[in-house]
């Protein structure tokens, strides 16, 4: 193992490589009438706390959803399966209408996207924001929620800058 005493911006995203994390899709309502809805793919979604249940997530000031997620007072976040590489690449890409691309969601609680055919989901409340440098953490309460039927599906997860699934990896 090498030690760098120095962690620059290469080696801290080489070193995050390492972490694997699910694969999910956030969404957020339209920013205002007229506009569209925002979804973008993340691996930063973690659990934060049972009592009171939260949830957080990070987003960069400068990604495409920021605008709508800025002001949102409910998101929806969208476990992916094995099977929803297709969805995770549909919600990363950068100047399309995901929601026209991906074509499966329709509107739930405040306006806010709901993906179908996901591993879980969860509709939340947001409580707070912070700064974090170039991002921002959002946390979130869960108000609602839903688990796919099928209880052997598996997550889609990203580790070494590729897309994996548990079943392939065992």
């Amino acid at each position: 193992m090498t030690v760098s005493s120095l962690v620059d911006a290469d080696l801290f995203r080489n070193l995050l490589r390492r972490h694997a994390a699910a694969v999910v899709v956030i969404t957020a309502p339209e920013p205002q009438p007229g506009t569209q809805p925002a979804g973008f793919t993340a691996t930063s979604f973690t659990s934060v706390s049972l009592d009171p249940p939260l949830v957080s997530f990070c987003l960069a000031h400068t990604a495409s959803a920021w605008p709508a997620v800025s002001n949102a007072d409910v998101v929806a976040v969208h476990v992916l399966t094995e099977e929803q590489e297709h969805v995770a690449r549909t919600f990363s890409k950068r100047g399309i209408d995901r929601f026209a691309a991906h074509g499966d969601w329709e509107p739930g609680p405040g306006g806010v996207p709901l993906l179908g055919g996901v591993l879980a989901r969860l509709v939340c409340r947001v409580v707070r924001r912070v700064e974090a440098g170039d991002h921002t953490i959002v946390l979130a309460s869960p108000v609602a929620g839903a688990v796919h039927d099928d209880l052997a599906a598996t997550p889609l997860v990203y580790h070494d800058g590729t897309y994996h699934n548990l079943r392939r990896a065992a």
